[in-house]
């Protein structure tokens, strides 16, 4: 098959922004609003704007690029992803995203293509979430969405969001300015790397996605009380870090019960205090994400948890917090979307399998707003997170390829 994008462009860009922030040979650390997130944003600034596109920071941290249609008053046709990285992360979540729809576009520019509508691609800011533990920051931005006192999050270092921002360089007198207004998107598309195993076990290159598990995040907090680890008894303790135990053991029970679901649960994150060896923890803080595509089974999943947080603090003598830090229901892609590019598939000779996406993605938040498809490339092993996450540019390519043919389908004057 021959392709239309320009292969060894997109591969060279990858190659180039996974320099900053590297680590090892294959990993990158760039977090949020960070010094190597920055540089990020101004190579891929420098790409947009060679590209022939109107490029701009806004004050969430977003990069948002610009191609004017044939309508510039009609809502735009959105594309884009994230280059934030987790602290130990690898070259192609999030980016292939945004850099694919650079050379998809780029590639309709220099065919001197002309869409009906205007396109602006966008590299959200803290899609993930890691630093300061609240995630799709700037798709959330640029909608109103973000919830009291959440500039005021700190990250380990005691730098709150509101710092980080402005040492990034952003004007918080400008968040209003910078946000959207309901209808002005019509359509979101985001390229990913699967970050499962599915596509390798089934042979095949890229997917299209039908919709993403909605997840639950939590910080729990247990307080019991320190003592001499060698003196106080077993049942006189108020072990703060056996409550979690119990917790986190059993809330990977209540996620394994429904043999082939999609349920999925885990603890990351875990501070305890005094953090001595010969000290009964006193304090233990953990967070617990929670996901799941059907909202029914999550939602019961999600009260047993509540349960048992609540029968282990009873038993050990404990008291607890629950902290709600994210939470967001399945989101189904539009059927319309999945069909153009089910055509554009086609015409390449290909026939992607559907699959749902357990991670979630700005797409997520962009589903509230307007319609949305995805497309997943295939990942070796389905890692990510990690700096072993591979992803063959050859199933980049393909990815890259069938969102340029669905970029080019939805953005014609009939539309198909």
């Amino acid at each position: 098959m021959s392709l239309s994008i320009h292969s060894s462009r997109l591969a060279n860009r990858i190659q180039e922004l996974a320099r900053i922030g590297q680590i090892g040979e294959t990993g990158v650390c760039r977090l949020a609003h960070s010094p190597e997130d920055r540089q990020a944003v101004e190579l891929v600034k420098s790409w947009f704007e060679a590209a022939g596109l109107e490029a701009r920071i806004d004050a969430f941290g977003n990069l948002i690029g610009r191609w004017q249609g044939r309508n510039p008053e009609a809502p735009v046709l959105m594309l884009g992803s994230h280059i934030d990285s987790q602290p130990y992360g690898g070259q192609f979540d999030g980016t292939i995203g945004v850099l694919g729809a650079l050379e998809a576009v780029q590639t309709l520019i220099e065919e001197g293509w002309i869409p009906d509508m205007s396109i602006e691609i966008t590299a959200f800011a803290d899609e993930e979430g890691c630093r300061f533990n609240k995630g799709l920051f700037g798709v959330r931005g640029i909608w109103g969405q973000l919830e009291e006192g959440e500039l005021d999050r700190v990250d380990k270092n005691g730098v709150t969001r509101r710092q980080a921002l402005q040492e990034f360089g952003c004007d918080l007198d400008q968040l209003i300015a910078s946000s959207y207004r309901e209808g002005q998107v019509s359509a979101y598309l985001e390229l990913h790397i699967e970050q499962g195993p599915l596509l390798e076990e089934m042979k095949e290159p890229i997917g299209i996605v039908t919709g993403i598990s909605g997840p639950i995040w939590l910080t729990v907090e247990f307080s019991g009380f320190a003592g001499h680890a060698g003196s106080v008894p077993m049942k006189l303790r108020k072990d703060a870090m056996l409550g979690a135990a119990k917790v986190i053991t059993g809330l990977n029970e209540l996620a394994s019960r429904v043999e082939g679901a999609p349920t999925v649960s885990t603890v990351g994150s875990v501070a305890v205090f005094p953090d001595s060896r010969n000290i009964i923890p006193e304090r233990v803080v953990f967070t617990v994400d929670l996901r799941d595509i059907d909202l029914e089974r999550r939602n019961r999943l999600e009260a047993e948890l509540y349960d048992m947080i609540h029968r282990v603090a009873l038993e050990g003598g404990l008291t607890y917090t629950i902290t709600e830090d994210t939470r967001s229901d399945p989101r189904y892609c539009t059927d319309r979307i999945k069909k153009v590019m089910s055509n554009s598939a086609a015409d390449m000779g290909m026939q992607p399998p559907e699959l749902m996406s357990g991670p979630f993605h700005d797409a997520l938040v962009m589903s509230y707003h307007c319609d949305y498809g995805m497309i997943f490339v295939r990942c070796k092993e389905g890692i990510s997170h990690n700096p072993a996450e591979f992803a063959a540019m050859e199933d980049i390519e393909l990815g890259v390829e069938l969102l340029y043919r669905t970029v080019k389908r939805m953005t014609s004057v009939s539309g198909v």
